[in-house]
């Protein structure tokens, strides 16, 4: 399909908004955005100048001394108005989304409405903002709290889900009574600019976002400007921590979502059936391209003997492009992903794993070009190889023995990331002692991917999320917004004041 005007001008490059009116850059630098199954240049994204940050930031500085000030209920509505575009224009979204990222359409519809979620979540910012209060504290004098927005946000978000993540930080800071400059992804600009548009025509005045692009000297000024109180990132590890380190030394608010490496523990008493046809769409699905994909499943005990069962069942699916509703999942979203999946399974065989299944020479026909990878199962996978350590972020799944519950959980604690893990079993008690003892940001059990609804936190441990506060969802709502607490006498006294000596307890 075409794509809305307003997101691209005539010549196909991709506009910015700034100060409310989407433009095309006077950048010298525009990068190209490729469909990954063909490599056909669909647009172009523009490296923002600096003037044009510095515009959108004053744009949004100004827009903040009035957004702020907007009544909480008003700001609700304009997230209720916008919640229902979002759900007439799913599909639009969606196929956007698969276009540009080459997801395919199935997976692009989940990916916009777990963002849809969070919108929905925005709507109930009104009872969400409400301080406390504690009367009397001492004598004749009262205690209270506000919740207050910030000021400037940014957001620095993936290209692998170009709805869900932006829709995580911008509705939620937005409501808050805040402004936000986003920077999406430069390999999917489109999906974030049509979101833009949508939240316009939803009512939001002018300035409250801007939509800026580029690279690191974009990122970089977001890090480093003073006016910019707020960071949320979603990205690799290195780039998180670069992100995390660079916003903390310029005394900023940074929650920065870094990498993965999840293992799912499977348990002799599972149901087979139940953890195969899991196993299949937790590590292959979005072309395992995803922070809570299953890249490590732990077999315990006799459940070793099901390993052939799991690599025939994921060598039945197969990738193909977007609108093939046959394929699995899509291509990976550039060249350089798939040499760098390609150099990590070649790797795995070097090290002395075994390849049960290969999918290094995948082709899809129709579509010699494409970045495809196909399924791969690695067995006799150890700690110390290189496919086991790495994040993948490919359809390439390793399975590891243990021979106990304790050894399976040593071996998951023992990994430097902690964003997510599952365990299948009909044991109540293997259940509860793994999620006690399990050092994992989201626990799921006998389900595969746990990633929890927003009125929850999404977060995660050790190397997979850098902040004070965990993270996206409920507690996002602490992350934008600050406390101010007001002790007050509300009448003439001559009872000295509590606060300043012993309290009199009579």
């Amino acid at each position: 399909m075409n794509q809305p005007e307003s997101n691209q001008s005539k010549n196909n490059k991709v506009k910015q908004l700034i100060a409310g009116e989407f433009e095309v850059s006077q950048c010298n630098e525009w990068i190209a955005v490729t469909n990954p199954a063909t490599q056909e240049v669909i647009c172009e994204t523009p490296c923002t100048t600096m003037d044009e940050m510095e515009r959108a930031l004053e744009s949004a500085k100004t827009a903040f001394t009035t957004w702020k000030d907007t009544p909480v209920p008003v700001r609700a509505r304009v997230m209720l108005q916008y919640q229902a575009l979002l759900k007439e224009h799913h599909d639009e979204l969606a196929t956007i989304l698969a276009q540009e990222t080459g997801k395919t359409f199935d997976d692009a519809k989940g990916d916009v409405w777990r963002g849809i979620e969070v919108a929905e979540h925005a709507c109930n910012i009104s009872s969400m903002m409400m301080g406390e209060t504690v009367e009397n504290v001492a004598r004749a004098i009262d205690t209270y709290s506000y919740t207050q927005p910030l000021g400037v946000c940014a957001g620095i978000t993936p290209f692998n889900f170009p709805a869900m993540i932006p829709l995580w930080m911008f509705p939620l800071a937005i409501a808050c009574g805040n402004t936000f400059i986003l920077k999406p992804s430069e390999q999917c600009p489109n999906t974030p600019t049509r979101l833009a548009e949508l939240l316009i025509e939803a009512g939001l005045p002018q300035g409250v976002l801007q939509v800026v692009h580029g690279r690191k000297e974009q990122v970089d000024f977001l890090l480093t400007h003073e006016d910019i109180k707020t960071i949320s990132f979603v990205g690799s590890v290195a780039v998180g921590q670069y992100i995390y380190k660079t916003g903390t030394d310029n005394l900023k608010r940074v929650q920065s979502f870094a990498g993965a490496k999840n293992h799912m523990v499977v348990m002799p008493d599972a149901q087979k059936k139940q953890v195969v046809n899991s196993l299949v769409g937790a590590s292959c699905g979005a072309a395992g391209q995803r922070c809570m994909a299953i890249s490590v499943a732990v077999l315990v005990g006799e459940a070793q003997e099901w390993a052939d069962d799991i690599k025939n069942a994921i060598a039945e699916i197969r990738p193909g492009a977007w609108d093939d509703k046959d394929a699995a999942y899509g291509p990976l979203i550039s060249p350089q992903a798939k040499e760098r999946v390609l150099g990590l399974i070649q790797q795995g065989k070097d090290d002395g794993a075994t390849c049960m299944l290969d999918g290094s020479d995948c082709t899809v026909e129709g579509f010699p070009d494409g970045n495809w990878v196909g399924p791969t199962v690695f067995t006799d996978v150890t700690s110390e190889m290189s496919i086991y350590r790495e994040e993948v972020f490919g359809p390439v799944l390793c399975l590891v023995k243990a021979d106990t519950l304790e050894e399976a959980i040593a071996i998951i604690n023992d990994s430097p990331y902690g964003n997510g893990t599952s365990i299948f079993t009909a044991s109540g008690a293997a259940a509860r002692r793994f999620q006690h003892e399990i050092e994992v940001g989201q626990v799921g059990i006998n389900v595969p991917i746990p990633v929890p609804l927003p009125f929850f936190s999404f977060t995660g441990w050790k190397k997979s999320f850098y902040g004070d506060h965990h993270a996206y969802g409920k507690q996002a709502i602490r992350f934008f917004t600050e406390t101010k607490t007001i002790t007050a006498r509300w009448f003439d006294s001559d009872i000295p004041s509590a606060l300043n000596m012993t309290i009199d307890l009579k």
